[in-house]
């Protein structure tokens, strides 16, 4: 894949959504944690569809699956955030964030697994 594929991929363009997502859940934490939890929500958010897109503009699945990976972590780190935040009082639950989250871990793990799966084709 190459230039903007990753216009195209579902996984993407729900991702793109968490980000928004995330951006307007996160508006009205404590000035104290502008700093802190909120920065690094938002940025494990805008971290997912930046490597799906680095990823789809590389050569070969291998270098694929890899940013495909980096952005699974993101995911990871950005779901525990989220638990921290409703736990620590910042903000209330918020299903349909957790769901776009669940979503898009669904939907890059799917493309980790077809891209893992090209890689090891002789």
């Amino acid at each position: 894949m190459s230039g903007r594929a990753h216009y195209g991929l579902e996984a993407w363009k729900i991702s793109m959504r968490l980000v928004k997502q995330v951006y307007e859940w996160s508006a009205d934490f404590p000035p104290e944690e502008r700093y802190g939890l909120v920065s690094q929500m938002r940025r494990a958010a805008i971290s997912v569809p930046s490597n799906i897109a680095e990823g789809a503009a590389r050569t070969g699945s291998r270098e694929f699956a890899r940013f495909l990976a980096i952005a699974r972590g993101s995911l990871s780190e950005l779901d525990t955030q989220y638990l921290l935040a409703v736990d620590l009082g910042f903000a209330s639950p918020n299903q349909q964030l957790m769901d776009s989250i669940e979503m898009t871990s669904r939907l890059v793990t799917g493309l980790y697994k077809k891209h893992r799966k090209q890689e090891d084709r002789p």
